[in-house]
């Protein structure tokens, strides 16, 4: 069984990243059932793919064949926006048109991502089912967790302070300054921003991934 669960992500891959960690960290605590096939190596997430590193197909289905061979299945992660400039290329080198919006960015809908590697992987891991998931659906219907509500009511907090003060900006947590819930300068924000791959949690969850 081939699984993908596709993250909201065209050019930055920390959502994918960051949703991988939570359900690794949950994972870790959950009961497992080996003789039923419910062991840690069968739910774990096998493979975390982002926009920001370079994908190498052929070698990633090589090591992720022997965990299809040794567990039965294989769990990928996959930011959409993970090799679509790959996906872009041989399109367009077979002469297809590629289909953008009035930006020009890539109609991710389109290309479909999710089911473009979920073909590439399937046929090199012999995989006989294959299911693609994508979460924004999910992500932008369920309801608020406890660590969502508090986030919420701080940030709602916040800004009727700054409202109150006169102060503009876009509440958030500062990523450059130390993570600090503040109103953030709007020349500051913009799209774009890569995720930054060297960072200890990240690479540590890619080691775990790959250790099964």
């Amino acid at each position: 069984m081939l699984i993908i669960h596709e993250c909201m992500g065209r050019d930055c891959g920390y959502l994918t990243a960051a949703t991988a960690k939570a359900y690794m960290d949950a994972l870790a605590g959950l009961p497992m059932l080996p003789g039923l096939n419910l062991s840690k190596a069968n739910k774990a997430v096998h493979a975390v793919y982002v926009p920001e590193i370079r994908m190498d197909i052929d070698a990633e289905a090589a090591r992720l064949r022997k965990v299809m061979d040794t567990h039965d299945c294989v769990n990928i992660f996959l930011s959409e926006g993970a090799g679509v400039k790959d996906i872009v290329a041989q399109l367009e080198a077979k002469g297809e048109e590629v289909p953008r919006d009035a930006f020009g960015h890539v109609k991710l809908d389109k290309v479909n991502p999710g089911a473009y590697f979920a073909k590439q992987f399937a046929e090199k891991l012999g995989a006989e089912k294959v299911l693609v998931q994508k979460s924004g659906y999910m992500a932008r219907a369920s309801a608020a967790n406890v660590a969502d509500r508090a986030l919420i009511q701080a940030c709602a907090t916040l800004a009727v302070e700054c409202g109150l003060k006169g102060q503009s900006g876009c509440i958030g947590q500062d990523e450059e300054r130390g993570d600090v819930l503040r109103a953030i300068e709007f020349p500051r924000i913009k799209g774009g921003k890569a995720f930054d791959v060297s960072q200890p949690w990240f690479q540590q969850l890619l080691k775990t991934c790959a250790s099964f």
